[in-house]
């Protein structure tokens, strides 16, 4: 574990001494919750809020997830992952530590999201239900943040890794259940949504908010994760730089 910390240290310093980088992660996912929450529920009945909550926390981790992908990608172009590499400590040290940073700072951007929702109007929960829903974000964040670290290493440059973010970003968010209920999609995106992995996190979260527990989505989610996990630490097992 001392190995995994360490890692986590390291990223967890170096980002919180880029100060414009820690503002503009807190600041966006809020700017999302406040002009989408309470622009676009035109025809909306209900609390809208309360609707979009849940798709804006899971968008946060999606994108914190991608975005610390590139944390790895910069140390193997600047030579850190080789002297990574080189010590001691079992190589899946460098994807666990990767992950606990990456799903400790979308967890800090959900709190932010969590305190916005509520000042703007938002139903507070139990703080069980708060729990659920940060277990719900840990597992989605887990199984992004291994996935985009390990796609990492086959990335050449900065630019290729955004595009293949966004490649994977919007068309993961706009078919999923964030926006919109299931009842009013066209068929064919009713099917995508229904087996988009950020549905499964999202349905979750408005199923704790109705006093549910989501047994179905969790239980996938947690496969998908274990699923995910090794095959990554398969890859870091064998890489070379």
């Amino acid at each position: 574990m001392s190995g995994i910390w360490y890692y986590m240290e390291r990223d967890m310093i170096k980002w919180l001494r880029g100060r414009i980088a820690v503002v503009s992660l807190l600041v966006m996912p809020a700017a999302w919750l406040i002009f989408v929450g309470l622009a676009l529920p035109v025809t909306f009945t209900g609390n809208y809020l309360d609707f979009i909550t849940p798709g804006i926390l899971v968008m946060t981790i999606l994108a914190s997830s991608l975005q610390g992908g590139a944390l790895l990608m910069f140390d193997r172009i600047l030579g850190f992952l080789n002297k990574f590499l080189a010590l001691p400590t079992p190589r899946e040290d460098i994807l666990f530590g990767k992950i606990l940073f990456i799903t400790l700072r979308g967890l800090i951007q959900s709190t932010v999201i969590f305190l916005v929702s509520i000042l703007i109007g938002a139903t507070i929960l139990s703080p069980l239900q708060y729990g659920m829903v940060y277990l719900i974000l840990v597992l989605f964040g887990i199984l992004f943040s291994g996935l985009a670290t390990t796609l990492a290493l086959y990335v050449e440059d900065h630019d290729s890794y955004g595009a293949v973010n966004t490649m994977i970003s919007m068309p993961l968010f706009f078919t999923s259940s964030a926006l919109m209920p299931y009842r009013v999609m066209p068929p064919w995106l009713r099917t995508i949504a229904s087996v988009n992995p950020l549905s499964f996190a999202i349905d979750a979260i408005r199923a704790v908010e109705a006093g549910q527990f989501p047994l179905m989505q969790i239980g996938l989610l947690s496969v998908l994760c274990v699923v995910i996990i090794a095959l990554c630490m398969q890859v870091f097992r064998r890489m070379t730089v």
